[in-house]
Order: structure tokens, then sequence, then C-alpha cells
């Protein structure tokens, strides 16, 4: 299994609509990879390590699927539409990774 996250890395003054991003971007994002995804979970950044620190992504996202080839085949076809709705909730670019979830 593979995990692949996508972080928005906290920006003062940056827009980061967390409802838009919860309700609408990653409910488009299942809907378009199918069960191709296996599940998915949104993360708010709340802080960072050290008291009154802002948190190091201000929102993350990680997506699960069977393979990186699984991902990719699923995401391929559409993601001109799923990344041209990210200016729709942010103005911060994403940081992405994939993962091998080697316990969960």
């Amino acid at each position: 299994m593979i995990k692949v996250s996508v972080m928005y890395p906290y920006i003062e003054g940056a827009r980061f609509d967390h409802a838009y991003y919860r309700d609408k971007h990653m409910p488009l994002l299942k809907a378009r990879m199918g069960d191709a995804c296996r599940s998915y979970t949104i993360d708010k950044g709340l802080a960072g390590g050290a008291p009154g620190m802002p948190p190091t992504y201000v929102g993350m996202c990680h997506v699960f699927c069977d393979s990186a080839d699984a991902f990719q085949a699923a995401f391929g076809p559409h993601a001109k539409e799923i990344l041209g709705d990210i200016k729709n909730y942010t103005d911060i670019a994403p940081v992405m990774q994939i993962s091998e979830v080697v316990v969960g």
C-alpha cells in the first residue's frame, strides 16, 4: 500500500479554505479516482513543535492506494481537473510525497 501526501506549507497571510478542501476538493478527487483511492484523510495544522509556533503545514491530505501505478492510472486522466481546482481553496503551492505504508 502507498500513501500520497499532499501538504500545504504554512505561509503568513496565505489563503487556505479548509471547508472547501474538505467538502468539495477531496470528494472530487475521490469521485474521479474511484476505487483506486482506498481511503483518504485530511489534516488541519494547529501548531508547530514549540509553544506559540505556527504549524509547518496549514493543511494536508493522505490518499491511500494499492500502488503508485494504481494512483497514476486513476489520477492521471483527471489531473487537469483536480489540479485546476486548487485555486478555489488556496494560493499555496502544494508539496507532494509518495510513501510506502510500512505499518498501518
